[in-house]
């Protein structure tokens, strides 16, 4: 299982002060074992969201959406609701955000951070891989993991060393941040290119800051290592 959390409020507003017109998707995996999914936790954002005076033109929830099959098959009867509008908001692990920005040609905002527990988590067999990094940043690089694409982990774009697209730390492997231009290219975002993604936090990305953070372990703090 993989362990997530809400974004702050403010800053998800903040992200999407913009957009005016918004399509929510949701896992129903691993997030509603979290408690920060599910269809009561989709309907509240959307009501949350018209409050602010967006248009939610749909809501979606899909078993997995670290499935890009899955993903495809089931937005097909949605895709009108989805095309009107000016952007996703996912509820899901930084693998189904992947997933759902491979198969949709909007910018998808994480609703949710993904945080760790420690040792090792079990990931879907597709090419996505999630960092838990307690911040996710997946809006920014086009759905692109800059922290697992990118093998020197740069946040604000490549390095001089690629070379035809290639990255130079392991030739065979393609530039983290050529992937992350060609995504945004792709759905014509660009221009996100020229905002400051500020330094990580690595604090965020200590198992016991995550647990103290979760309802699903009942440890006391002196458990908790």
């Amino acid at each position: 299982m993989i362990l997530t959390e809400f974004k702050p409020a403010e800053e998800l507003l903040e992200k999407l002060k913009e957009e005016k017109k918004i399509f929510i998707m949701g896992c129903s995996g691993c997030p509603e074992g979290a408690d920060t999914g599910g269809k009561a936790v989709l309907t509240d954002m959307k009501s949350k969201l018209e409050k602010e005076g967006k248009t939610v033109t749909g809501i979606l929830e899909i078993d997995f959406l670290c499935q890009k099959a899955l993903i495809r098959s089931r937005i097909k009867p949605r895709m009108n609701e989805i095309k009107n509008a000016d952007s996703v908001l996912v509820f899901s692990c930084g693998l189904g955000i992947q997933a759902t920005s491979a198969v949709i040609d909007k910018v998808c905002y994480p609703a949710l951070n993904t945080i760790t527990f420690g040792g090792i988590t079990g990931m879907w067999q597709g090419t996505e891989r999630c960092d838990t990094c307690g911040n996710c940043i997946l809006d920014y690089t086009g759905g692109i993991c800059p922290y697992t694409a990118c093998p020197k982990k740069l946040e604000n774009g490549a390095c001089a060393g690629q070379s035809n697209g290639k990255c130079e730390v392991d030739p065979e492997r393609d530039c983290g941040w050529e992937l992350i231009y060609n995504s945004l290219k792709r759905i014509g975002k660009l221009d996100i290119l020229n905002k400051f993604i500020p330094p990580r936090d690595y604090a965020k990305i200590l198992p016991s800051a995550a647990l103290r953070k979760t309802r699903l372990w009942a440890l006391d703090e002196e458990d908790i290592v």
